[in-house]
């Protein structure tokens, strides 16, 4: 990975949503514990935090799409290596252009319709049933993390086609060098 300007940019973003999402985990587990303890401790007049799955639900939905741009920045998706540990560096590379391009694809479909989800349940006004937290909140979480995976997916299909170009070895499985 190379550290011009707009790669420290996608790499920073990538990293400071990814512990965005980290933090809403540790929110959510501090959530869990204060409220199985509530309900274990209910005789002593303590009860569970009114609203704690819907609270779970939507840190949990954000933590996920605030991982994915890290998790592709790095590499960490699975990779099936059977066929192209045999086939020449070059086939690799085009290929790691072909792989980024359809994630870039997939990231632009997930954000569209993210986007829709969050409009409509806008517009219909939806609330959760206990806190009456309106539902587009978690949609519009959401969108942080799949708005900065479709950024940093197409920034890596930009380095793969320019190392394809060039015959330089692709960085697929290597991750990010910090």
């Amino acid at each position: 990975m190379s550290f011009d300007p707009i790669g420290r940019f996608v790499t920073g973003l990538a990293r400071a949503v990814a512990i965005a999402g980290g933090l809403a985990l540790m929110a959510t587990v501090a959530v869990i514990v204060f409220s199985v303890t509530g309900r274990a401790l209910i005789w002593l007049g303590l009860g569970p935090i009114t609203g704690d799955y819907e609270i779970v639900e939507a840190a949990v939905g954000f933590a996920v799409f605030a991982f994915l741009p890290w998790a592709h920045l790095t590499r960490g998706h699975a990779v099936v290596s059977i066929f192209t540990d045999f086939a020449g560096p070059r086939f690799n590379a085009w290929l790691m252009v072909v792989c980024d391009a359809l994630m870039l694809a997939v990231a632009v479909f997930i954000t569209w319709r993210q986007t829709l989800g969050a409009m409509d349940k806008f517009a219909y006004g939806e609330t959760t049933l206990l806190l009456r937290m309106p539902l587009w909140w978690s949609y519009a979480a959401g969108l942080i993390g799949a708005v900065t995976l479709v950024i940093v997916a197409a920034y890596l299909l930009a380095v793969s086609i320019a190392d394809a170009i060039s015959g330089r070895q692709s960085q697929a499985g290597q991750g990010v060098v910090l």
